[in-house]
């Protein structure tokens, strides 16, 4: 049984990590089923504290990969309704089936937002674009971290009980 759940459990941390790359997977939720699967195995002891840990960083990272791309608007000038297009492109970029639609949805969403908002300064709506942009690579690379961090963390554990 330990070794189903560690096969299981390689191949939930391995969508993890392609999850964060991709739209449509959750890659921190796969990359934490992964560990828990992994502390499933009855040779590798329970740790309640890893496990409340990493749950609390999963459901923080989720919720962020929302928020940054927004706040990268905010802080590259962007007004609310560059807000509303980040937030809108980013929703509609998940859904449409279109190449890369979750990185030009909020690119796209942003510029289009600024424009209603002002549409004489394409200089200032490029540059709030480019902050959800920004907002979006930063909070990857954060999921693809902590994908990475408990995939490492999960390798210990099997190397160390098995």
């Amino acid at each position: 049984m330990d070794y189903l759940f560690l096969i299981i459990a390689l191949l939930m941390l391995i969508v993890g990590i392609v999850g964060s790359l991709l739209p449509g997977l959750p890659g921190p939720p796969f990359s934490w089923g992964g560990l828990a699967f992994i502390y499933g195995c009855n040779t590798i002891p329970l740790n309640y504290y890893v496990l409340t840990i990493t749950f609390v960083l999963m459901i923080t990272i989720t919720i962020l990969d929302f928020v940054i791309p927004s706040q990268g608007t905010i802080r590259f000038g962007g007004t609310k309704y560059g807000v509303w297009g980040t937030n809108i492109g980013l929703i509609t970029g998940l859904i449409v089936p279109i190449p890369m639609g979750v990185i030009i949805g909020p690119f796209l969403g942003t510029f289009i937002g600024e424009l209603i908002y002002n549409n004489k300064n394409t200089y200032r709506a490029l540059k709030a674009a480019t902050g959800a942009l920004l907002g979006f690579i930063i909070s990857t690379i954060g999921k693809v971290i902590f994908g990475l961090a408990l995939l490492i963390q999960s390798i210990y554990l099997v190397i160390r009980y098995f």
